[in-house]
């Protein structure tokens, strides 16, 4: 019987250890189901963010904020998009030198 309930317990405690953290900013999907290759005028991006492939979502996301408050998701294939990414990535890898 105790062997059983340390079992039980080392599993939990396994279990709860090896799972992803759950919050808030914790999604189990992708966060676009739709996306534009349309090449959007770079003075109508208010803004940028990429999210990485993960177990959420097998592929890179690119969401764009827009001047008009709009937010769309950018195809991560499409050519101006992949110069987009490294724009971006670049220009964070230099705030992070400057810091």
């Amino acid at each position: 019987m105790k062997l059983c309930i340390v079992i039980v317990f080392g599993t939990l405690i396994a279990l709860a250890y090896g799972m992803p953290p759950i919050s808030r900013d914790y999604n189990t999907h992708c966060r676009c189901v739709q996306v534009e290759s349309r090449i959007i005028p770079p003075d109508s991006l208010r803004s940028i963010k990429l999210f990485p492939e993960g177990p959420h979502c097998p592929d890179i996301e690119v969401i764009a904020g827009l001047a008009s408050g709009e937010k769309i998701c950018l195809n991560p294939r499409s050519s101006w998009v992949k110069k987009l990414i490294q724009f971006v990535l670049a220009k964070q890898l230099h705030q992070k030198h400057q810091a």
